[in-house]
């Protein structure tokens, strides 16, 4: 189906303003959706993991993500579902040894800091990865409500290359990443070689996920802003932009937006645009009128309240809400979608996301709309 000569969204939705904010289309409320949204601030999250035994059972059984992706849901009235995973899927399917250490979050038991380490890796095979592809069409199907109708879209997701070799390279996270930069300096040849090919996996994980019922998908650049400014477009951005280019733009006739969200990426937010992606994600460091005033209206803007605003008081929550509507001018510019500037924090009260959730519904309804919101 066409929409001023582009793909509508996906047919059968209760809510689809999610997916028609991407595309820049008007939409009856301003959408939200959080990064992190199913997550240790969530009691039932927290039940569910134990339930499990560990993260990593907990996203590698389907049942399970299935469970955690719909508890946010269940809770607030929020217009987009994320697949429940994690960044580090794909190098840990290159056979890398992912764990998580209480205390002290992902590492790799065999991180890649030579030439016969790159010359290991490998694209992983679909079926090292099936209990993603698995859980995104369980999702789907959980989403469905009892008159065939979609609750919301779901959103699949990958790292992006650059910030999975940081992982990769410092086999975990880091606070000044010298492993990876020495390489980078002393020897680019190989860490090109290791980009291009978790380039690759990037594009036919995304790609499998839309297949299996992605309605959109997410490059989570978390480590892009460690670079400098000219080192970002070459070992981060250009490998993006190769993503944007390759994934599907539709499945069975049904356009599949993308985003590209790099923290502390305000200096780049025009180079971003010039990918053709659709969406870009902003940190709450960026200032959205700047943001708006570099791509124009090219592509739709998502984000970008600070996390740590959810700590304030009910009034205070509201009013910084209204502020970022109103830097965006949402609902009554098309392109918006409210979101954090990162992921929200472990220790953020719930109740603080349903105040949230109802502001950002409250305020930003779109004119000559109906006053009452999708189902």
């Amino acid at each position: 189906m066409l929409f001023d000569g582009h793909l509508m969204p996906a047919t059968g939705l209760a809510n689809d303003s999610f997916l028609r904010a991407l595309m820049r289309q008007p939409t009856p409320r301003t959408p939200v959706w959080l990064m992190r949204q199913a997550g240790r601030y969530l009691p039932e999250y927290v039940a569910t993991r134990r339930k499990a035994g560990s993260f990593l059972g907990l996203a590698k059984t389907p049942d399970y993500a299935t469970e955690v992706t719909l508890q946010p849901l269940d809770r607030y009235d929020l217009d987009a579902a994320i697949l429940f995973s994690d960044i580090l899927t794909v190098p840990d399917a290159m056979g890398l040894g992912l764990r998580f250490v209480e205390g002290e979050g992902p590492q790799f038991e065999r991180p890649v800091r030579d030439e016969a380490d790159v010359a290991k890796l490998r694209v992983p095979s679909r079926d090292s990865l099936r209990y993603v592809y698995d859980a995104t069409a369980q999702i789907r199907r959980a989403l469905v409500r009892a008159d065939g109708l979609q609750r919301v879209p779901l959103i699949g997701f990958s790292g992006s290359p650059w910030t999975l070799a940081c992982y990769m390279i410092e086999g975990q996270s880091s606070r000044d990443f010298q492993t990876i930069k020495t390489m980078m300096y002393r020897r680019p040849d190989l860490l090109e070689r290791l980009l291009d090919v978790t380039t690759d996996a990037v594009i036919d994980y995304l790609t499998a996920q839309i297949e299996a019922g992605a309605q959109a998908v997410m490059l989570f650049d978390t480590w892009g802003g460690a670079l400098a400014h000219d080192a970002y477009r070459r070992w981060s951005l250009a490998h993006m932009a190769r993503i944007v280019r390759a994934l599907p733009r539709e499945q069975a006739g049904e356009r599949v937006p993308n985003i590209i969200f790099t923290k502390g990426g305000g200096a780049w937010i025009a180079d971003i645009a010039r990918t053709g992606v659709d969406a870009i994600g902003l940190d709450w460091t960026t200032d959205p009128a700047v943001a708006r005033a570099a791509v124009g209206h090219c592509c739709a803007l998502q984000g970008n309240l600070d996390p740590s605003a959810l700590f304030g008081t009910d009034e205070a929550i509201r009013a910084e809400a209204a502020k970022v509507l109103t830097a965006f001018d949402s609902p009554r510019t098309p392109g918006h979608v409210f979101n954090l500037g990162h992921g929200i924090s472990q220790f953020t009260p719930p109740d603080a996301v349903t105040t949230l959730v109802e502001a950002v519904h409250a305020f930003g309804r779109g004119p000559g709309f109906p006053s009452s919101a999708p189902a």
